[in-house]
């Protein structure tokens, strides 16, 4: 089993399961939005983590994460320290689901 790894803040971290994964969308221009099933245990709503990205550059992102789910492990994006999978992600927000 593997996880996805977000930072966005020093005190605001999240870490899903590859199998909770429901979707990765283009929200808007230079935005991806990746859901997930509630970490609250609810049935209406789910957890989200919306990757700024370079505008134009959403393909090359969702291929990266999608290659990177073979591994233990993938940190897709930690602002604090400003690593990030690939060069194209700049800034993650975590929204969980309450």
């Amino acid at each position: 089993m593997g996880f996805f790894i977000f930072v966005d803040d020093a005190d605001d971290a999240a870490v899903y399961p590859y199998e909770r994964l429901i979707s990765i969308t283009c929200a808007a221009n230079a935005t991806l939005k990746m859901n997930f099933e509630s970490s609250a245990g609810k049935t209406d709503g789910g957890d989200s983590v919306t990757l700024t990205i370079t505008a134009d550059k959403e393909l090359n992102v969702m291929n990266a994460i999608i290659e990177n789910m073979y591994s233990n492990s993938c940190l897709v994006a930690d602002d604090v320290n400003g690593e990030y999978l690939v060069p194209e992600i700049t800034a993650c927000a975590i929204s969980i689901d309450t």
